[in-house]
């Protein structure tokens, strides 16, 4: 899509999360939606029982919260790493069993930039069908231009690795978007933010992620996140028309192969 313009529209599932089940059964009535897998290695619960997982969780059967600790011992460890091909298989097999088809693959804080994680999820992916795989890398600069002062601190701290994740998954002949926003704003994506991206497409394909909800509170909702507010931005009048003014087609990840 080299002289063209896309943007990425899907929907990610957690196959352990409490409400799974509810969720699988709201896209099994969306024909058109496209929904991917959301990995999730680090806080959260996993697939397998916590007793399998041993170097993965803690006391209350959760994977740890920090994932530099977290990282590291999978890097050391080859009982953790068996045990994360196992999980990992766990929740593809999981998902394989809703009969979604199966649009993209991201992980749970983007803890697929840990090489050892990438490659058991592209190896083991490839075997479910898995055909696209995100690749966070956002430019500040379209940032700044919205809000000047506006930086990506996480994507300073992740861009090396993500370049490097790239790499991988074209080497692997998987399809990904030229460039992912949500990660600076995570949580905070609001109307002024998402339709002054798309005022601003560069061509080729890009994924701007949200997390909107009905409510700010509820069970595992992360702190200061205005699940609301992305909600609202979406459906708003003013980026329904930046979106429609853009010229871009809305696509999910399975529509790359075909380009």
């Amino acid at each position: 899509m080299a002289h063209s313009t896309g943007i990425l529209t899907a929907a990610s599932l957690m196959v352990a999360a409490p409400a799974a089940a509810d969720a699988i059964e709201r896209a099994r009535r969306l024909a058109s939606l496209r929904v991917g897998l959301h990995i999730v290695l680090v806080d959260g619960r996993p697939m397998l029982r916590p007793e399998a997982l041993p170097a993965l969780v803690d006391r209350n059967g959760c994977f740890r919260k920090n994932m530099a600790a977290a990282g590291l011992r999978i890097f050391v460890d080859p009982a953790a790493r068996r045990q994360l091909a196992a999980e990992i298989t766990a929740q593809f097999e999981a998902y394989a069993a809703t009969g979604l088809p199966l649009d993209h693959v991201d992980c749970h804080k983007h803890f697929h930039l840990h090489p050892t994680i990438a490659r058991l999820v592209i190896e083991i992916g490839r075997r479910f069908g898995m055909t696209a795989l995100r690749v966070p890398l956002e430019p500040a600069t379209a940032l700044r231009r919205i809000e000047p002062q506006a930086s990506s601190p996480q994507s300073l701290v992740t861009e090396w690795w993500a370049e490097r994740l790239r790499a991988r998954v074209h080497g692997a002949h998987l399809a990904t978007a030229d460039r992912v926003f949500g990660l600076a704003w995570s949580g905070a994506m609001t109307e002024a933010r998402i339709a002054g991206l798309l005022a601003q497409l560069p061509d080729g394909v890009t994924e701007i992620y949200t997390h909107p909800a009905t409510a700010n509170a509820f069970t595992g909702a992360a702190l200061g996140y205005r699940y609301y507010d992305e909600l609202a931005a979406l459906i708003s009048p003013r980026v329904v028309a930046a979106a429609k003014g853009s010229g871009a087609a809305l696509k999910g990840y399975s529509d790359l192969l075909a380009a």
